[in-house]
């Protein structure tokens, strides 16, 4: 029997997932979500702001793509 103060060992798919390796999932997990949050943050800030300088527009179109970008590699 195992000791009352040991922690559970959880069998998961190919291996054996200890309470340091949930906790260390759980950690990347909210990292990536408040990645996602900042970004689609900044991605609002983008659109919200409106310019008739052409060139204004072309930075703001270049960063859009590239915050859209990475949301789609976090997802």
């Amino acid at each position: 029997m195992a000791n009352a103060g040991e922690r559970p060992v959880v069998h998961a798919g190919d291996g054996i997932v200890n309470e340091e390796a949930r906790r260390l999932a759980e950690q990347k997990r909210a990292i990536n979500e408040r990645q996602k949050q900042s970004l689609h943050l900044q991605r609002e800030n983008i659109l919200s702001q409106r310019t008739s300088n052409p060139s204004r527009r072309s930075a703001l179109e270049a960063a859009l793509t590239q915050v859209e970008a990475q949301i789609k590699a976090l997802e």
